[in-house]
Order: C-alpha cells, then sequence, then structure tokens
C-alpha cells in the first residue's frame, strides 16, 4: 500500500506550491497572450515580413489620404 498523504512520509517533496492571485494573473494573461499571437500566425512562413507589409500599406495609405486635394476637386456645376 502507498502513502496518501505527505505528512505520513516522505511526500513533502512532491507538494506543489500555489502562486498568489496577482502571479497567477500574470501567467494566465501572458499564456493567453501567447496563445493568441501563435493563433494568429498560424499558417504564415514569415510573420515579420507580413507585418512589415502590413506597416508599408498602412504608411501608403495615410501618406495618399494626406496628399488627396482638400479643395472638393470633383466637377462643378454652374447654375445659372
Amino acid at each position: 500500500m502507498g502513502m496518501c498523504l505527505p505528512c505520513l512520509g516522505g511526500g513533502a517533496d512532491e507538494v506543489v506550491v500555489t502562486p498568489d492571485p496577482e502571479t497567477r494573473r500574470r501567467q494566465l494573461a501572458e499564456a493567453a497572450e501567447k496563445r493568441q499571437k501563435e493563433t494568429s500566425n498560424r499558417g504564415i512562413k514569415n510573420p515579420e515580413a507580413v507585418e512589415r507589409k502590413k506597416r508599408k500599406q498602412e504608411e501608403m495609405e495615410k501618406t495618399a489620404m494626406t496628399s488627396a486635394p482638400s479643395g472638393g476637386g470633383g466637377l462643378r456645376w454652374q447654375v445659372g
């Protein structure tokens, strides 16, 4: 028969100490962030290249928005 309780013999080394709630919360948040990152990168061979491409596209859109003519730039109708 095996020993069930750590106080009855030698099992004290196997007792797992649970971390305080703040440490546990931080660990859970880190694990969730890691899972989310892995999920978003699933199927992508080079995630860094995808990020660079995305940032470049955003910069191009931003530049296009700022350089667009602000005077209306459409057809003008003359009433009269």
